[in-house]
């Protein structure tokens, strides 16, 4: 499968915003997150059906994805915004435009329930995609420095990526031992195993995958790694990188259960990948993006995941 890298985002071009998933709430957030964009020396385009609302989504399918495909196929367009994730994204995968994609790669960053129409566009149209900060979610108000300045430079940098760096004084943590190269593949947990066996669902084999989950219950959280397990996946990733599980806990805490760390005891023990936890990446205000589709090293002894290429053109 061919690669495609969009081109680096400059000041002056065009991003679009699109609303794949729910609605953002207060709508001021749209305002504020366009704004933001704007101060950086960006020209913003929102698309029709943003603020639309229907349910948990922001409007219909047909509206969401006539945004998207708009956004996709509009030459002035350098880069697409998810505003917000929440719900909604796989209900779009089989009708996107991955043509368009093709004919003219760009940049598409979102987070969460964007992890499905990321893992979609990698695997149909073979697009490096950004898992990171949202104009609705960390842009609308003063966003964390370090979130920000990790975002920006893999988009507007044609150089190398490089190291992507825990914060100081909080090193990854070594689960099992050793050294790995590949593409990085993942995103969010849940979205991940719900594309599992569909034509959306990338090949991960010989691939470093990144997990990160948020409000799950503990036997969830366990029942999806063992679909992982079960599906072959954990026993063909060339390394497992763990990312924050954020606001998970029992289902009910006055019944018998394991705790987090005890599940991830048992599900790494399936492991035989060089593994690591605590990358800063997840649904946290301070984060990592996660360049999804590009080649990096990671080695368990130095403590360091590497992309070894530019993110963008």
């Amino acid at each position: 499968m061919k690669i495609l890298k969009p081109p680096r985002l400059r000041r002056g071009d065009v991003i679009g915003l699109v609303s794949p998933a729910s609605a953002p709430l207060p709508a001021e957030k749209i305002e504020k997150g366009v704004r933001y964009l704007e101060r950086l020396g960006y020209r913003v385009k929102p698309g029709e059906h943003v603020a639309a609302q229907r349910g948990y989504f922001a409007g219909t399918d047909a509206q969401r994805l006539s945004d998207l495909n708009t956004m996709l196929n509009d030459p002035q367009v350098r880069a697409i915004f998810a505003i917000r994730g929440g719900y909604g994204s796989p209900r779009l995968l089989p009708f996107v435009d991955y043509r368009a994609v093709r004919r003219q790669p760009k940049i598409f960053a979102g987070f969460s329930d964007l992890t499905a129409l990321q893992l979609a566009l990698f695997r149909r149209a073979g697009l490096v995609t950004f898992s990171g900060p949202l104009p609705g979610v960390e842009f609308w108000r003063k966003p964390d420095p370090y979130t920000e300045e990790h975002f920006w430079r893999l988009l507007t940098s044609t150089r190398r990526v490089g190291s992507l760096p825990n914060p100081e004084k909080q090193p990854l943590r070594t689960r099992v031992p050793g050294r790995a190269e590949g593409r990085l593949l993942g995103g969010n947990l849940s979205l991940l195993a719900s594309n599992l066996g569909t034509k959306f669902s990338p090949d991960y084999r010989g691939e470093i995958l990144v997990l990160e989950e948020v409000g799950e219950n503990f036997h969830r959280i366990d029942r999806m790694f063992t679909q992982l397990r079960n599906a072959g996946i954990l026993g063909q990733i060339r390394g497992l990188v763990l990312g924050l599980f954020t606001d998970c806990k029992p289902s009910d805490p006055a019944k018998p259960h394991l705790k987090l760390p005890e599940i991830f005891d048992e599900i790494l023990s399936w492991v035989k990948a060089p593994t690591v936890e605590g990358f800063q990446y997840g649904h946290v205000a301070r984060k990592l993006t996660l360049p999804i589709g590009l080649r990096a090293r990671l080695d368990t002894g130095r403590g360091t995941l590497t992309v070894i290429e530019a993110a963008v053109e």
